[in-house]
């Protein structure tokens, strides 16, 4: 297809035209919905606020612990992107660069983790955690250190396998070249090879730290109400009498702030470790 003509030209326009308004539209409800008062949002929908408030942002700190749902997500996400991506950069490097009896099956068992779905490996974590409390005294229900432990079982895989990719575009060249200057494995990952796959291991980041910020099951489960994250405590505007719509909606632009500055940010090095990890 000739994408000078002026038909392809209107089909491009019209289908970016329905694709932005499918995104924008709930966004716009949410906002609307977040600048007005509980009897407007519970009434009939309007699409203008007919009194704008900022009242649900600033209640929405006080109805619950926000804050404290806030820094248990922040403190969880982080240590599980920072953990998945240092093991994930050490092992990645060495199934790139060396061939080892069992490398093969290794890496077809690291991408086959990612053909179930996580639902399955609930009730066997939760019997692990539980087991590990009752034989060697560490709980991990119900805290952070659980939480983190669990989704490294889900992001590292994906690590692993994406990194792989990318490592394996990184010329062996310059390993030698380092090896001749008489730099070690260690010396040469840290100093050559992580610079050069810098996107990738962004990109590694972002999904894990997504991952983690946004998951809802497990952390149903394996928190309480001092570890519980955001993605669970938004439930908690929702009571036996009423369900606090507006602080609903307000709470979850706040929450997703972080996420969509860091993608905005970081968008070009998704793109390209997404791309170079892929085509491997």
């Amino acid at each position: 297809m000739n994408h000078d003509t002026p038909g392809y030209r209107l089909f491009r326009y019209v289908t970016l035209t329905l694709l932005s308004v499918f995104v924008l539209a709930p966004l716009y409800v949410m906002l609307a919905s977040s600048l007005k008062t509980l009897p407007d949002v519970q009434g009939e929908f309007t699409w203008i606020p007919a009194s704008p408030t900022f009242q649900s942002f600033i209640d929405i700190w006080h109805t619950v612990p926000l804050a404290q749902y806030f820094v248990n997500s922040l403190i969880v996400a982080v240590a599980a992107t920072v953990l998945s991506v240092l093991v994930a950069v050490f092992a990645s490097y060495a199934l790139s660069r060396w061939r080892f009896r069992g490398s093969g099956s290794f890496k077809g068992a690291v991408l086959a983790t990612q053909m179930f779905p996580g639902i399955l490996f609930l009730l066997p974590l939760y019997l692990l955690f539980v087991y590990t409390d009752q034989n060697l005294g560490t709980d991990l229900v119900g805290t952070r250190t659980g939480l983190i432990v669990t989704y490294l079982t889900f992001s590292l895989p994906f690590a692993v396998w994406m990194l792989v990719g990318y490592f394996d575009t990184v010329p062996r060249d310059l390993d030698e070249a380092a090896k001749m200057d008489g730099a070690g494995p260690l010396r040469t990952l840290l100093q050559i090879i992580v610079p050069a796959a810098t996107p990738g291991i962004v990109a590694v980041c972002i999904y894990a730290f997504m991952t983690a910020w946004g998951e809802v099951l497990f952390a149903s489960v394996l928190t309480d109400t001092r570890t519980r994250t955001l993605a669970v405590g938004l439930q908690a505007y929702s009571t036996e009498a009423n369900v606090y719509w507006n602080q609903v909606m307000a709470a979850s632009l706040v929450v997703s702030v972080p996420v969509v500055a860091g993608f905005l940010l970081l968008q070009r090095f998704l793109i390209t470790g997404f791309t170079a990890g892929a085509v491997k």
